[in-house]
């Protein structure tokens, strides 16, 4: 029987929506505000799902101390009060939008999951925008 663990997290941080080779102009025409020269920032909040056969021994899919543990070291401890263009290897390079951002935490936790478990991640942006990634 396969059951999903939900757990949810939040961060904090600043970024700026813009793309390097692009004018300002065309950059406030794609971006709009969130292309702020000056940055914005959002209280991002976080749900891990992960999913696989519990195990008859523990009755659990995954330690959700375990589960914790693994969102504060790769997704808390490197994105919250950070500013992500400036502060985070990978954003130095790729717009980090929330469909980035996600896809980001999604490879960073997979590395460190069993691989018989799945897992999806679902950041939201704002109470009205979030994204959802699967792999």
């Amino acid at each position: 029987m396969k059951v999903t663990v939900h757990r949810k997290a939040h961060f904090n941080s600043a970024h700026r929506l813009y793309r390097k080779d692009w004018t300002d102009e065309k950059n406030d025409a794609v971006f709009g505000k969130c292309s702020n020269p000056h940055f914005h920032g959002h209280n991002y909040e976080l749900v891990v799902s992960v999913t696989g056969e519990v195990n008859p021994e523990t009755g659990y899919v995954i330690d959700i101390k375990e589960l914790k543990d693994l969102i504060k070291s790769e997704v808390e401890d490197e994105f919250d009060h950070k500013n992500l263009n400036e502060q985070v290897e990978v954003f130095k390079t790729l717009n980090p939008t929330a469909e980035n951002i996600v896809v980001v935490i999604w490879q960073k936790l997979r590395k460190r999951l069993d691989k018989h478990l799945e897992l999806s991640v679902t950041l939201y942006e704002t109470s009205r925008n979030f994204v959802t990634y699967k792999g």
